[in-house]
Protein backbone atom coordinates (compact mmCIF):
# COMPACT_ATOMS: atom_id res chain seq x y z
CA UNK A 1 0.00 0.00 0.00
CA UNK A 2 2.35 2.22 1.10
CA UNK A 3 4.44 2.00 -2.56
CA UNK A 4 1.75 3.20 -4.13
CA UNK A 5 1.68 6.94 -1.84
CA UNK A 6 3.92 8.42 -3.74
CA UNK A 7 1.38 8.96 -6.57
CA UNK A 8 -1.26 10.26 -4.68
CA UNK A 9 0.89 12.89 -2.45
CA UNK A 10 4.47 12.83 -3.37
CA UNK A 11 4.90 13.82 -1.10
CA UNK A 12 17.02 14.96 21.59
CA UNK A 13 18.40 16.94 21.00
CA UNK A 14 21.38 14.62 21.69
CA UNK A 15 24.90 14.28 20.70
CA UNK A 16 25.62 11.72 17.94
CA UNK A 17 25.86 8.46 19.25
CA UNK A 18 28.80 6.06 18.75
CA UNK A 19 28.88 2.44 16.98
CA UNK A 20 26.33 0.64 19.21
CA UNK A 21 26.53 -3.36 19.08
CA UNK A 22 23.12 -5.40 18.43
CA UNK A 23 24.53 -6.88 21.97
CA UNK A 24 24.04 -3.61 23.46
CA UNK A 25 20.54 -3.84 22.41
CA UNK A 26 19.81 -7.04 23.98
CA UNK A 27 20.79 -5.65 27.52
CA UNK A 28 17.97 -3.27 29.22
CA UNK A 29 18.85 0.33 29.30
CA UNK A 30 19.31 -0.51 33.15
CA UNK A 31 21.58 -2.77 33.41
CA UNK A 32 24.00 -1.88 29.72
CA UNK A 33 25.89 1.04 28.66
CA UNK A 34 23.94 4.08 27.17
CA UNK A 35 23.45 3.77 23.63
CA UNK A 36 23.49 7.40 23.70
CA UNK A 37 24.55 10.73 26.00
CA UNK A 38 21.29 10.93 28.10
CA UNK A 39 19.65 7.48 27.01
CA UNK A 40 19.48 6.58 30.78
CA UNK A 41 17.21 9.52 31.91
CA UNK A 42 14.91 9.20 29.10
CA UNK A 43 14.06 6.03 30.01
CA UNK A 44 13.01 7.03 33.33
CA UNK A 45 11.11 9.80 32.02
CA UNK A 46 9.45 7.23 29.63
CA UNK A 47 8.62 4.78 31.89
CA UNK A 48 6.64 7.28 34.12
CA UNK A 49 4.25 7.91 30.90
CA UNK A 50 4.52 3.95 30.35
CA UNK A 51 3.55 3.81 26.72
CA UNK A 52 4.27 4.97 23.39
CA UNK A 53 2.02 4.73 20.59
CA UNK A 54 3.22 4.35 16.86
CA UNK A 55 0.94 5.17 14.43
CA UNK A 56 1.50 3.34 11.02
CA UNK A 57 3.96 1.01 11.92
CA UNK A 58 2.44 -2.42 10.55
CA UNK A 59 4.46 -5.47 12.16
CA UNK A 60 4.88 -6.80 8.32
CA UNK A 61 6.56 -3.96 7.07
CA UNK A 62 10.47 -2.98 7.20
CA UNK A 63 11.18 -5.21 10.02
CA UNK A 64 9.12 -3.44 12.30
CA UNK A 65 8.17 -6.30 14.59
CA UNK A 66 11.49 -7.13 15.20
CA UNK A 67 12.10 -3.29 16.36
CA UNK A 68 8.83 -3.56 18.49
CA UNK A 69 10.49 -6.65 20.08
CA UNK A 70 13.85 -5.12 20.59
CA UNK A 71 12.69 -1.81 21.87
CA UNK A 72 10.32 -3.82 24.31
CA UNK A 73 13.17 -6.14 25.65
CA UNK A 74 15.85 -2.45 26.29
CA UNK A 75 12.78 -0.91 27.95
CA UNK A 76 10.86 -3.29 29.38
CA UNK A 77 8.84 -0.42 31.48
CA UNK A 78 7.21 1.32 28.51
CA UNK A 79 4.47 -0.88 26.09
CA UNK A 80 4.53 -0.39 22.13
CA UNK A 81 0.84 0.06 20.86
CA UNK A 82 0.79 0.57 17.03
CA UNK A 83 -1.73 0.49 13.38
CA UNK A 84 -0.98 0.17 10.14
CA UNK A 85 -3.10 3.03 8.39
CA UNK A 86 -0.79 3.86 5.49
CA UNK A 87 0.97 7.03 4.68
CA UNK A 88 -1.98 9.26 3.94
CA UNK A 89 -4.31 8.17 6.39
CA UNK A 90 -2.04 8.71 8.60
CA UNK A 91 -1.83 12.18 8.10
CA UNK A 92 -5.37 12.53 8.06
CA UNK A 93 -5.49 10.85 10.82
CA UNK A 94 -3.23 13.34 12.90
CA UNK A 95 -5.30 16.46 11.72
CA UNK A 96 -8.92 15.06 12.78
CA UNK A 97 -7.17 14.35 16.13
CA UNK A 98 -5.09 17.50 16.78
CA UNK A 99 -7.20 19.01 19.77
CA UNK A 100 -6.78 15.19 21.36
CA UNK A 101 -3.91 13.41 19.69
CA UNK A 102 -3.97 9.97 20.00
CA UNK A 103 -0.44 8.88 18.77
CA UNK A 104 3.68 9.69 19.93
CA UNK A 105 4.87 8.68 16.35
CA UNK A 106 3.99 8.36 12.83
CA UNK A 107 5.97 6.96 10.16
CA UNK A 108 5.38 7.34 6.24
CA UNK A 109 6.37 7.94 2.99
CA UNK A 110 8.18 11.43 3.00
CA UNK A 111 5.74 13.28 0.49
CA UNK A 112 2.90 12.54 3.19
CA UNK A 113 5.40 13.64 5.81
CA UNK A 114 5.92 16.93 4.19
CA UNK A 115 2.04 16.93 4.25
CA UNK A 116 2.17 16.62 7.84
CA UNK A 117 4.45 19.24 8.86
CA UNK A 118 2.06 21.43 6.04
CA UNK A 119 -1.30 21.05 8.34
CA UNK A 120 1.28 21.39 11.72
CA UNK A 121 0.69 18.27 13.22
CA UNK A 122 4.44 17.06 13.82
CA UNK A 123 7.10 18.52 16.49
CA UNK A 124 10.51 19.41 16.07
CA UNK A 125 12.91 16.74 17.31
CA UNK A 126 16.21 16.30 16.19
CA UNK A 127 17.38 12.16 17.27
CA UNK A 128 20.33 10.44 17.29
CA UNK A 129 22.55 10.70 14.23
CA UNK A 130 20.01 13.38 12.55
CA UNK A 131 22.70 15.38 11.31
CA UNK A 132 24.45 12.73 9.41
CA UNK A 133 21.45 12.03 7.20
CA UNK A 134 21.37 14.10 3.42
CA UNK A 135 19.28 17.17 3.50
CA UNK A 136 16.54 16.25 1.53
CA UNK A 137 16.04 12.94 3.81
CA UNK A 138 15.20 14.98 6.84
CA UNK A 139 12.85 17.93 7.60
CA UNK A 140 15.99 20.96 8.86
CA UNK A 141 13.80 21.29 12.02
CA UNK A 142 13.41 17.88 13.01
CA UNK A 143 9.82 17.79 12.24
CA UNK A 144 10.37 14.61 10.18
CA UNK A 145 13.76 12.31 8.87
CA UNK A 146 14.30 9.65 7.18
CA UNK A 147 14.51 6.29 8.89
CA UNK A 148 15.27 3.85 5.95
CA UNK A 149 15.07 4.25 2.47
CA UNK A 150 13.50 1.75 -0.59
CA UNK A 151 16.01 1.18 -3.58
CA UNK A 152 15.75 1.12 -7.41
CA UNK A 153 16.66 -2.20 -8.57
CA UNK A 154 15.93 -5.40 -10.79
CA UNK A 155 14.95 -8.44 -10.06
CA UNK A 156 15.75 -10.52 -12.47
CA UNK A 157 14.58 -14.29 -12.79
CA UNK A 158 17.45 -16.22 -14.15
CA UNK A 159 15.10 -19.23 -15.23
CA UNK A 160 13.62 -16.89 -17.78
CA UNK A 161 16.71 -14.81 -18.63
CA UNK A 162 19.94 -16.38 -19.86
CA UNK A 163 21.67 -12.91 -19.54
CA UNK A 164 21.23 -11.19 -16.34
CA UNK A 165 21.14 -7.05 -17.25
CA UNK A 166 23.81 -4.79 -14.87
CA UNK A 167 22.41 -1.49 -15.95
CA UNK A 168 19.13 0.59 -17.83
CA UNK A 169 20.93 0.21 -21.58
CA UNK A 170 21.41 -3.57 -21.09
CA UNK A 171 17.28 -3.52 -20.95
CA UNK A 172 17.51 -1.88 -24.71
CA UNK A 173 19.24 -4.97 -25.71
CA UNK A 174 16.92 -7.35 -28.25
CA UNK A 175 17.76 -10.61 -26.11
CA UNK A 176 15.28 -8.61 -23.92
CA UNK A 177 12.03 -8.62 -25.86
CA UNK A 178 8.92 -9.35 -24.02
CA UNK A 179 10.95 -9.45 -20.68
CA UNK A 180 10.18 -6.23 -18.33
CA UNK A 181 7.67 -5.67 -16.19
CA UNK A 182 7.05 -2.11 -14.58
CA UNK A 183 4.47 0.06 -12.62
CA UNK A 184 2.62 2.82 -14.33
CA UNK A 185 4.45 6.25 -12.80
CA UNK A 186 0.65 8.18 -13.58
CA UNK A 187 -0.51 5.77 -10.75
CA UNK A 188 1.88 4.32 -8.42
CA UNK A 189 4.76 5.12 -6.62
CA UNK A 190 7.13 3.03 -7.10
CA UNK A 191 6.64 3.98 -10.64
CA UNK A 192 7.30 7.58 -10.23
CA UNK A 193 10.44 7.05 -8.15
CA UNK A 194 11.61 4.43 -11.31
CA UNK A 195 11.33 7.11 -13.83
CA UNK A 196 12.95 9.37 -11.52
CA UNK A 197 15.91 6.73 -11.42
CA UNK A 198 15.92 6.07 -15.56
CA UNK A 199 16.39 9.59 -15.69
CA UNK A 200 19.17 10.21 -14.15
CA UNK A 201 20.68 7.22 -15.17
CA UNK A 202 20.43 9.10 -18.92
CA UNK A 203 21.69 12.04 -18.01
CA UNK A 204 18.44 14.03 -17.13
CA UNK A 205 18.05 15.27 -13.86
CA UNK A 206 15.37 16.99 -11.66
CA UNK A 207 14.44 20.36 -14.56
CA UNK A 208 15.25 17.94 -17.46
CA UNK A 209 13.19 15.13 -16.99
CA UNK A 210 13.37 14.10 -20.93
CA UNK A 211 16.07 11.67 -20.83
CA UNK A 212 14.16 9.36 -18.96
CA UNK A 213 10.93 9.52 -21.12
CA UNK A 214 13.16 8.99 -24.45
CA UNK A 215 14.52 5.95 -22.41
CA UNK A 216 11.06 4.27 -21.59
CA UNK A 217 9.86 5.08 -25.16
CA UNK A 218 12.69 2.90 -26.55
CA UNK A 219 11.68 0.36 -24.34
CA UNK A 220 8.89 0.23 -25.96
CA UNK A 221 9.18 0.52 -29.19
CA UNK A 222 11.95 -1.85 -29.04
CA UNK A 223 9.52 -4.45 -27.97
CA UNK A 224 10.80 -4.88 -24.60
CA UNK A 225 8.47 -4.51 -22.12
CA UNK A 226 5.99 -7.34 -21.74
CA UNK A 227 3.55 -4.83 -19.54
CA UNK A 228 2.94 -1.86 -17.51
CA UNK A 229 0.64 -2.48 -14.31
CA UNK A 230 -1.26 -0.70 -11.84
CA UNK A 231 -0.39 -2.68 -8.60
CA UNK A 232 2.25 -4.80 -7.47
CA UNK A 233 3.09 -8.09 -8.88
CA UNK A 234 4.72 -9.71 -6.15
CA UNK A 235 2.89 -13.17 -6.24
CA UNK A 236 3.31 -13.58 -10.11
CA UNK A 237 7.17 -12.78 -9.93
CA UNK A 238 7.48 -15.61 -6.96
CA UNK A 239 5.47 -17.86 -9.60
CA UNK A 240 8.09 -17.33 -12.48
CA UNK A 241 5.48 -15.66 -14.25
CA UNK A 242 8.07 -12.50 -14.92
CA UNK A 243 11.47 -12.01 -16.38
CA UNK A 244 12.74 -8.65 -15.47
CA UNK A 245 10.78 -6.65 -12.74
CA UNK A 246 11.86 -3.27 -11.87
CA UNK A 247 10.94 -2.66 -8.76
CA UNK A 248 12.52 -1.70 -5.00
CA UNK A 249 15.69 -3.94 -4.11
CA UNK A 250 13.20 -5.28 -0.55
CA UNK A 251 10.90 -7.03 -3.08
CA UNK A 252 13.88 -8.75 -4.75
CA UNK A 253 15.62 -9.71 -1.68
CA UNK A 254 12.28 -11.25 0.07
CA UNK A 255 11.71 -13.42 -2.70
CA UNK A 256 15.14 -14.59 -2.69
CA UNK A 257 15.48 -15.51 1.00
CA UNK A 258 12.50 -15.75 2.35
CA UNK A 259 9.75 -16.98 -0.07
CA UNK A 260 11.44 -19.47 -1.91
CA UNK A 261 12.89 -18.32 -5.59
CA UNK A 262 16.16 -18.45 -3.70
CA UNK A 263 19.14 -18.40 -6.03
CA UNK A 264 16.48 -18.59 -9.38
CA UNK A 265 16.38 -15.00 -8.55
CA UNK A 266 19.28 -11.82 -8.83
CA UNK A 267 18.55 -8.64 -7.72
CA UNK A 268 20.70 -6.05 -9.20
CA UNK A 269 20.77 -2.16 -8.75
CA UNK A 270 21.81 -0.68 -12.25
CA UNK A 271 25.20 0.49 -12.88
CA UNK A 272 24.38 3.69 -13.86
CA UNK A 273 22.27 5.47 -10.97
CA UNK A 274 19.67 4.29 -9.26
CA UNK A 275 17.27 6.11 -6.46
CA UNK A 276 16.46 5.68 -2.85
CA UNK A 277 12.72 6.80 -1.81
CA UNK A 278 12.98 7.82 1.47
CA UNK A 279 10.51 6.68 4.36
CA UNK A 280 9.95 8.82 7.41
CA UNK A 281 8.74 9.41 10.90
CA UNK A 282 7.59 12.07 12.94
CA UNK A 283 7.19 13.22 16.67
CA UNK A 284 3.63 14.34 16.95
CA UNK A 285 2.37 17.53 18.39
CA UNK A 286 1.27 17.66 21.48
CA UNK A 287 1.76 13.53 21.83
CA UNK A 288 0.36 12.07 24.77
CA UNK A 289 3.53 10.28 25.99
CA UNK A 290 6.13 12.82 24.47
CA UNK A 291 9.45 11.02 25.93
CA UNK A 292 8.31 7.94 25.22
CA UNK A 293 8.05 9.23 21.61
CA UNK A 294 11.57 10.10 21.56
CA UNK A 295 12.88 7.02 23.22
CA UNK A 296 11.35 5.02 20.36
CA UNK A 297 12.81 7.68 17.93
CA UNK A 298 15.98 7.50 19.14
CA UNK A 299 16.18 3.76 19.10
CA UNK A 300 15.43 3.29 15.40
CA UNK A 301 17.70 5.93 14.84
CA UNK A 302 20.64 4.18 16.70
CA UNK A 303 22.77 2.03 14.63
CA UNK A 304 21.26 -0.89 16.68
CA UNK A 305 17.99 0.15 15.02
CA UNK A 306 18.96 1.08 11.87
CA UNK A 307 20.57 -2.69 11.54
CA UNK A 308 16.55 -4.38 12.61
CA UNK A 309 15.60 -2.54 9.52
CA UNK A 310 18.58 -3.80 7.24
CA UNK A 311 17.64 -7.58 8.38
CA UNK A 312 14.08 -6.88 6.87
CA UNK A 313 16.02 -5.73 3.94
CA UNK A 314 15.15 -2.19 3.27
CA UNK A 315 18.62 0.28 3.88
CA UNK A 316 19.13 2.36 6.33
CA UNK A 317 19.20 6.07 6.41
CA UNK A 318 22.14 6.59 8.08
CA UNK A 319 24.85 6.50 6.05
CA UNK A 320 27.72 4.61 7.58
CA UNK A 321 26.56 2.36 9.80
CA UNK A 322 27.57 -1.09 10.61
CA UNK A 323 25.18 -3.73 9.13
CA UNK A 324 24.31 -6.95 10.60
CA UNK A 325 26.50 -9.66 9.23
CA UNK A 326 23.73 -11.71 8.22
CA UNK A 327 22.54 -8.87 5.78
CA UNK A 328 25.77 -7.31 4.90
CA UNK A 329 26.69 -9.25 1.79
CA UNK A 330 22.73 -8.87 0.68
CA UNK A 331 22.91 -5.14 1.15
CA UNK A 332 26.46 -4.29 -1.02
CA UNK A 333 27.36 -0.60 -0.83
CA UNK A 334 25.31 1.14 -3.90
CA UNK A 335 27.32 4.82 -4.60
CA UNK A 336 25.41 5.21 -7.61
CA UNK A 337 22.19 5.57 -5.63
CA UNK A 338 20.89 9.09 -5.21
CA UNK A 339 18.18 10.38 -2.40
CA UNK A 340 15.49 11.34 -3.81
CA UNK A 341 14.42 14.84 -2.68
CA UNK A 342 10.49 14.33 -2.82
CA UNK A 343 9.52 17.95 -2.68
CA UNK A 344 11.20 18.44 -5.87
CA UNK A 345 9.56 15.35 -7.35
CA UNK A 346 5.89 16.08 -6.14
CA UNK A 347 6.54 19.64 -8.14
CA UNK A 348 7.64 17.19 -11.39
CA UNK A 349 4.69 14.78 -10.74
CA UNK A 350 2.36 16.25 -13.99
CA UNK A 351 5.43 16.67 -16.05
CA UNK A 352 6.93 12.84 -15.46
CA UNK A 353 3.02 11.27 -16.36
CA UNK A 354 3.01 13.58 -19.00
CA UNK A 355 6.36 12.87 -20.57
CA UNK A 356 6.33 9.27 -20.19
CA UNK A 357 2.77 8.84 -21.24
CA UNK A 358 3.82 10.54 -25.11
CA UNK A 359 6.71 8.47 -25.12
CA UNK A 360 5.83 4.80 -23.72
CA UNK A 361 1.93 4.94 -25.06
CA UNK A 362 2.46 6.59 -28.78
Amino acid sequence: MKRLLLAASLALAATAAPAVTQTAAAQTAADGPELYQGERALYEAAAKEGMVVSFDTGPTWANWAAQFAAFKKRYPNVEITYNDLGSAATVVALDKARNRPQADTAYYFAASAIDAVAKDVVAPFKPVNFDKLPEVFRDPDGKWFTIHSLTIAFMVNKKLVKETPKGWADLLKPEYKNSVVYLDPRSTGVGQVLSFAANFANGGDMNNLAPGADYFGRLHKGGNVLRVVGTTPYAQFVKGEIPIWISYENDGLKAKHVDGMGDAVEVVIPAEASVAAPYAISLVKNAPNPNAGKLWLNFIMSETGQGIFAQGFVRPSVPGVTLPASVADKLPAAPQVRPLDVKAAAAKKAEVDALWAKAALN
